[in-house]
Order: C-alpha cells, then sequence, then structure tokens
C-alpha cells in the first residue's frame, strides 16, 4: 500500500520524518531515486558489449549499430520535450511509476530480440520511458535534499553508465546466455525499486496545467538562461564523448589493440563513466565555476590521450588512462554544469529545467554517435572518424572553459 499525503507544497520545509505513517524517510528516498537514476542508465549501457554479438549473429554493420545507440537517444529526447514538465504538475511518483513498469517489461524485449528490428523496437520503447522519468527522478533528489540532491543527479547517470558498461562486458565475457541474462537481472531490479517506489513521499502539491504541459516547451527561468548558455558546451561535449564510446569503443579497442571487443569495449565506458562518477564525489565540495574551469580542462587533456594512442595502436594502458582523465573531466564538467543552472529554479520549476539540461545532454549523446557511424561507414576509416570526433569534443570543452573565464572576469570586484 502505498504511503499518502504530500508533504508541503514546498521542497525546503522542514518536515517530521514520521507525519505519514508508511512513507520512506527522505534519505532513503534520496538513496532510492539515485538507484533508479543508476539502474535507468545501466539498461541504456548493458547492450554496449552485446554489440559484437549482435552483429556476428545478426550481420549488420557499424552504422546499425550507431543507429540503435542514437535512436535511444532521440526517444529519450522526445520524452523529454512532451513529458519533461508532467511531474512539475501530477508528483514525481506517478510519473516515476509508471515509466518503471514500462522499463522493466522493455527488458523482456530486449532478452527476446532475435533481429535489428527488435533491438529497434526495445530501445525505442526504453528510451520513452527513460525519457519521461529522467527529469521526474532528478527533481525528486532535489526535492529530498537539495545539495545532496545536486549530488546525486551528476554521480548517479555517470555511475549507472559505468555499471552498464562493466556488468555487461562481465556477463558476455563468462556467463552463459549472455543476450539473456543481463536484461533479466535488470528487469528484477526495476520490479523491486518499483515496490520501494510506493512508499516514496511526495514533497511538492499537485497543481493543475498537467495536460498543458505535455506541449513540448524548451524554456528556462530567467535567472538560469546565461549560467545553462555558457553549460551548454561542456553539456554537449561530455554527453557526445560517452555516446561515442556507448557505440564504437568496442570495435576501436578490437580494431587499434587486438583486444575482445564485448568486454574490453565494456571496460573503455566503466573506465569513462566511472571515473566520471568518482570525480563527482572528490570534487562535491568545490565550487560551481571551479568545476566549470576544472572539467573541460581534465576533458580537453584525456580527449587528447586518448585519441593520440588509440589512432597509433600502441598502448592501451595509455588508452585507458586518458580515459580515466577524460571521464574526470566528464563528471565535474557534468556537475558543475547541473550546480550552475538548477539551483537557480523553483521547486515547481526544478522538472523543467532538468528537462531542458537532459535534452541537451541526450540529443548531445545520440547524433553525434549516428553521424560517426555514418561516416565509418562512408569512408571505412574509424580512426579519421575518431580523431575528428575527438577534435570536436575538444574544441567545445575549450568553449566551455573560456565561456566561465570570461564571466569570471566579468564580475565586479
Amino acid at each position: 500500500m502505498m504511503c499518502g499525503g504530500w508533504y508541503s507544497a514546498t521542497a525546503e520545509a522542514v518536515v517530521p520524518p514520521g507525519e505519514f505513517k508508511g512513507c520512506l524517510s527522505r534519505a532513503a528516498s534520496l538513496y532510492l531515486l539515485a538507484s533508479i537514476t543508476v539502474s535507468y542508465l545501466a539498461s541504456s549501457s548493458a547492450p554496449t558489449p552485446l554489440y559484437p554479438i549482435y552483429q556476428h549473429e545478426w550481420g549488420f554493420s557499424p552504422t546499425a549499430i550507431s543507429f540503435v545507440f542514437g535512436i535511444y537517444a532521440i526517444a529519450v529526447l522526445a520524452a523529454l520535450l512532451v513529458a519533461g514538465r508532467l511531474s512539475d504538475h501530477v508528483g514525481r511518483r506517478p510519473v516515476l511509476i509508471v515509466a518503471t513498469t514500462v522499463q522493466a517489461a522493455t527488458m523482456f524485449l530486449f532478452a527476446f530480440a532475435d533481429g535489428l528490428s527488435d533491438l529497434v523496437a526495445a530501445r525505442v520503447i526504453q528510451g520513452l520511458a527513460t525519457g519521461a522519468a529522467i527529469a521526474a527522478v532528478g527533481a525528486g533528489m532535489l526535492d529530498m535534499h537539495k545539495a545532496r540532491g545536486a549530488v546525486a543527479n551528476s554521480v548517479a547517470p555517470a555511475g549507472g553508465t559505468a555499471l552498464g558498461g562493466i556488468v555487461g562486458g562481465l556477463m558476455v565475457h563468462y556467463l552463459p546466455a549472455p543476450t539473456h541474462l543481463v536484461y533479466f537481472v535488470l528487469a528484477a531490479i526495476f520490479v523491486a525499486q518499483l515496490a520501494g517506489l510506493l512508499f516514496v513521499p511526495e514533497l511538492i502539491a499537485r497543481r493543475g496545467g498537467a495536460m498543458g504541459s505535455l506541449r513540448p516547451r524548451f524554456s528556462l527561468p530567467a535567472a538560469a538562461r546565461r549560467p545553462f548558455l555558457i553549460a551548454v558546451p561542456v553539456l554537449i561535449a561530455v554527453w557526445a564523448l560517452a555516446g561515442f564510446y556507448g557505440a564504437l569503443a568496442p570495435s576501436l579497442v578490437r580494431t587499434s589493440f587486438g583486444l575482445d571487443a564485448s568486454l574490453a569495449g565494456g571496460v573503455a565506458l566503466f573506465v569513462l563513466a566511472g571515473s566520471g562518477g568518482i570525480s563527482v564525489l572528490l570534487t562535491q565540495q568545490l565550487q560551481a565555476r571551479t568545476l566549470m574551469i576544472y572539467g573541460p580542462t581534465v576533458l580537453f587533456i584525456g580527449v587528447g590521450l586518448a585519441i593520440t594512442f588509440l589512432s597509433l595502436h600502441q598502448s592501451a594502458t595509455a588508452f585507458f588512462v586518458g580515459s580515466v582523465l577524460a571521464g574526470s573531466g566528464f563528471g565535474a564538467g557534468f556537475q558543475g554544469a547541473i550546480r550552475s543552472v538548477v539551483p537557480l529554479a523553483a521547486p515547481h520549476e526544478r522538472g523543467n529545467v532538468l528537462s531542458v539540461i537532459f535534452v541537451v545532454s541526450y540529443l548531445a549523446m545520440g547524433v553525434p554517435a549516428v553521424i560517426a557511424g555514418y561516416f565509418v561507414a562512408r569512408w571505412g576509416d574509424l580512426f579519421l572518424i575518431a580523431k575528428g570526433f575527438g577534435a570536436v569534443v575538444m574544441v567545445l570543452a575549450a568553449l566551455a572553459l573560456i565561456g566561465t573565464l570570461r564571466q569570471t572576469s566579468s564580475r565586479p570586484h
């Protein structure tokens, strides 16, 4: 049975933990919501180590892999544009219950897929469920605790992406039924989280306009607009890099270093995203401006190192070291963007603001990966595309750094 009632129309109000019998505490709710974000992102990256198996069994091209990866991000984008603000009106819990139910069912579509069309359909449904939920769960974490929620919004996506890559890779390499087992495990996790959601309290009151909120709108509160524009280059850079690793890392490490595509591809994604999550935890006490300086700087250096050694085919170790540095920049840059923009929004605007941030992020993750796959198929030079992609990410990192420094220098002393 669900816990009852709403705590307050304002998430900042202090409410006795026992006011509504049967509800989880704020701290427990925050951890549950963070775990849901981890699971959603893990399920999105879990197919990456499986792509070589699908490619071998079904005989499709690298372009098809990029399309399968990219169509997920585009589906997330579509759902964010339509449902990203819904939880600001009907509450976080109803949106998350429906979306998580769909996610659990989608894992079975993945498990029993027997061709490219099934895989594409599963990715589209998965993306729609993720897009509907991602702003709601992010806003819910901020409702539970503003400071810790901001950290969780930064570390959970990276942690989920890392876990999905490494767990999927290990299952593929060492356990039987690799194209089934990982999805059955994820389905069980989603069902358990769905049960937990029944006991998460609502901290915002319902308000009218739910149907109107489904009209796509890309807008921000006035106070958040300039910080958002400064954050856009780093958002695009870090998520484009995540998309590139998610779609093409298995092919790159196999071709360049002769490593097992499934395991090493999952490890590459794990290293990138895992170091991003660790970076968030280690830098959470820093100011947002400091993060927006550190993140792009380390991202620039790490991407340059990783792409250089990937192209030289000489040192897998150096490539992974570069990926660690790039991942550190990923985590710090994304956290800096979140903390520069979201705290400027009122509680009832957080779902909208986070949906805008994630629209940009998922657009950056999906579209460049599809474009890269297209050029790989057309030109056949995987490493030329990798160098070009790396150069674009480095330019974006430099633009984010310059924008932050200019904003700092323009402030009155």
